[in-house]
């Protein structure tokens, strides 16, 4: 049996175990900050970008233990990523392209459009929106394969209109996978290479002879490369540096436990530190799904790994009501909220703080992780509270535009004349005060 944690919300000092549960610190050890630190200046080579090339290779025989003479061994061209597609299973092949179909149709609802607006005197003012040039997504590809997480950051960098995506991912020992490969075909994506690791976030960051410099790196990865990530932030922009994969489930307790209890061990079977938690207004749910948990967890391929996450990040909170179960989720800030309810549009007017919502009980996180539409690449540890999904928008960028006609920069320019005088900046006054027309004059 997994003993799995349980709290009351109307306990005195819930908030102190709450806290207690969904604390999570993403800031890496001193060890972990000074390796990464060493492998980007390595790898930076003070802008020797053949220097960068030789730091790469040593790096990618030393963790991965893959061992090429040129730099350029590492790369996977259009040819490669195509031959990969026709070489999977035709069944394989086919589910991967109705998720990206369904992918890249959410995603074409969030292109933005420049705009623009003309005041009364003839000043134009509006937005201009345009794409990235070039794109870095990191795949991981160590204990696991993600063909998922190829679909789900290029096609949206692609609709965005991205010029050129790059995509790295580790092949340990040189094991290559071809879905991972087939994917990156399907997706679009330009160039592959067989990378892992803090020194593929610094060759994207910086450039290497073989390996081009970015302008955003997106995607997860263990936490030498939530590291790296956050340490290149501002050379390059990131996504988000992500934590453990998470999963609340809110439910009334008329879903069927054994539903409740998969869709747990969704999350649990990531790794040790992904984070399962239902709340339910109803004690005997609980118990049945506490039940379930313990009769169906043999069965998973990876049930030691979920044992370890739903005992020691696990919890079943009991709660007053179902409105009490929402304000304790906002509180939580979940990566993947599952409303497991009769009614849940009821409820979704209140929920602030949600990476992705799943509403009733027929909508299992894993259609989300694959095939729904939108992205699977969500803010994790709190971070729903002030971040978004990856989208369209992550990959565009926007320029304010501002055009004056004579009038509105003769009127405009009295008020920033007297603004720029109070914060002493005398040649701003002056730059808008040249262009102010003396009417009394005319």
């Amino acid at each position: 049996m997994v003993a799995i944690q349980r709290l009351n919300a109307n306990d005195v000092d819930f908030s102190v175990q709450l806290d207690k549960l969904v604390a999570w610190s993403s800031v890496s050890d001193n060890s972990v900050e000074q390796t990464v630190a060493e492998i980007i200046e390595a790898v930076r080579a003070g802008g020797n970008k053949s220097k960068g090339d030789v730091a790469l290779l040593a790096y990618t025989a030393k963790f991965d233990q893959l061992n090429v003479s040129e730099a350029t061994e590492l790369v996977l061209g259009e040819d490669r990523l195509r031959s990969a597609l026709q070489s999977i299973d035709a069944d394989l092949r086919n589910a991967l392209q109705t998720a990206a179909e369904r992918i890249r149709r959410y995603h074409e609802h969030q292109q933005q459009d420049d705009w623009f607006y003309t005041e009364a005197d003839g000043t134009e003012l509006g937005q201009k929106v345009t794409a990235l040039q070039r794109v870095g997504l990191y795949v991981p590809g160590g204990k696991a394969a993600y063909p998922s997480t190829v679909l789900m950051t290029a096609i949206p960098a692609r609709v965005a209109g991205v010029d050129e995506i790059v995509l790295t991912v580790p092949t340990p020992k040189g094991e290559v996978n071809p879905v991972v490969l087939a994917a990156a075909a399907i997706a679009g994506v330009d160039r592959v290479f067989t990378v892992g690791g803090a020194q593929a976030i610094a060759a994207l960051a910086y450039g290497t002879a073989t390996v081009p410099k970015v302008d955003k790196i997106v995607g997860p990865g263990n936490i030498y490369v939530a590291t790296a990530k956050r340490a290149v932030f501002g050379e390059v922009d990131i996504d988000m540096v992500a934590g453990p994969s998470e999963i609340l489930v809110i439910c009334d307790g008329k879903t069927d436990p054994e539903w409740v209890a998969m869709d747990l061990f969704s999350q649990a079977e990531h790794d040790e530190l992904a984070q399962s938690i239902l709340i339910s207004p109803d004690r005997v749910f609980l118990d049945a799904v506490q039940e379930k948990i313990t009769e169906l967890l043999p069965q998973l391929e990876r049930q030691e790994i979920a044992r370890t996450s739903l005992a020691s990040r696990g919890a079943f909170i009991e709660v007053a009501s179902l409105e009490q179960a929402v304000d304790v989720s906002n509180r939580i800030a979940p990566e993947h909220l599952e409303l497991s309810l009769e009614n849940p549009e009821q409820y979704l007017p209140q929920v602030r703080n949600a990476g992705a919502i799943f509403m009733g009980r027929y909508t299992s996180e894993a259609l989300g992780d694959y095939v729904a539409g939108p992205s699977h690449v969500l803010p994790t540890s709190t971070t729903a509270r002030f971040s978004s999904p990856l989208g369209v928008y992550d990959f565009q960028k926007r320029s304010s535009v501002i055009r004056c006609s004579s009038q509105g920069a003769s009127e405009l320019g009295k008020a920033a004349s007297v603004l720029a005088r109070a914060e002493s900046l005398t040649a701003h006054a002056l730059s808008a005060e040249c262009r102010i027309v003396d009417n009394d004059n005319d």
